[in-house]
């Protein structure tokens, strides 16, 4: 079973090989270039923000923002900020195993999730150190907490930050249940092991296709 301890999962112990020089200096170099990429998203959010509002008002009616508690790195649990896509709920009861309840999506929301307009939030996740422009998408907390008891190498996911977008999210595409989350888990461990600029590039270019095509949004 997987252990929770001060609010965090506790990860397996395993021989992991030193990084070097240059992995630390692409690891470096990664973090500085998604604090530049966020810092400089934080004007064109500003006004967007301000844009879903007033379309919020009449389209879309409830609070602005979506945030939820999902596994970060090390099974951190962080905040995570989306602009809302769904009808106001009083109390959400979603198993890791059941469906996206879609008929909650409001037309709005739903043009949202197709240009992933409604992710855009998350910049400030990345300036808070919580996440990166790319890497393992993160879950929800309550679901990640039972993936890890029910899916091999799920919790060496949480070796790096979680992403904005990743491997998974373009060659997998939306995760539901255990079969596919095995082969997001797949995925996600084979970016880690391969991390490199050029890897992160292809993920980056791909991402922009999928938004251009509104392929795989839920």
């Amino acid at each position: 079973m997987v252990q929770v301890v001060q609010n965090s999962i506790v990860l397996p112990r395993t021989e992991a090989a030193p990084k070097s020089r240059s992995d630390s200096a692409f690891l470096r170099a990664k973090r500085g270039l998604d604090v530049a990429v966020a810092t400089a998203a934080l004007v064109p959010l500003a006004a967007l923000l301000v844009t879903i509002w007033a379309i919020n008002l009449r389209l879309n009616p409830g609070p602005l923002f979506f945030t939820q508690r999902r596994m970060g790195q090390d099974g951190r649990p962080f905040t995570i900020y989306k602009f809302r896509t769904m009808l106001p709920a009083a109390q959400i009861e979603r198993g890791f195993d059941d469906p996206v309840e879609v008929d909650r999506i409001t037309p709005f929301g739903a043009l949202m999730r197709r240009t992933r307009v409604d992710e855009l939030p998350q910049v400030l996740n990345i300036l808070l150190g919580q996440m990166s422009l790319i890497g393992p998408r993160p879950d929800s907390y309550s679901h990640a907490v039972r993936f890890a008891d029910l899916v091999p190498g799920y919790r060496e996911r949480h070796r790096v930050r979680p992403g904005l977008t990743g491997l998974a999210q373009v060659s997998v595409g939306y995760a539901e249940g255990l079969d596919a989350t095995a082969r997001k888990v797949a995925a996600d461990l084979t970016y880690i092991r391969d991390m490199s600029p050029l890897l992160d590039l292809r993920i980056a270019l791909i991402t922009v296709w999928v938004v251009l095509s509104g392929h795989g949004a839920r």
